[in-house]
């Protein structure tokens, strides 16, 4: 049992969250647009799953439950 709590304080274990946390995010930004019927272009969906900033993916998110041009996540940027 000791390994097995061990591992979830481990810096891999933690690392392997925050990458989990990051792809929600982005997929979240995405998924949000897409379910509002706004068209994303290759150049936002790259630019959203390119960032690895929980705090401006967290903005990102929720600029797209408002935005009406999937442009509109980045601006002020």
């Amino acid at each position: 049992m000791t390994a097995v709590q061990y591992f979830w304080r481990h810096p891999l274990a933690e690392q392997v969250r925050e990458e989990g946390r990051i792809q929600e995010r982005q997929e979240m930004t995405l998924r949000v647009l897409e379910w509002r019927g706004i068209p994303v272009s290759d150049a936002v969906r790259e630019r959203v799953l390119a960032c690895e900033d929980l705090d401006r993916l967290e903005v990102w998110a929720q600029r797209a439950v408002h935005a009406t041009d999937a442009a509109e996540l980045f601006a002020g940027e």
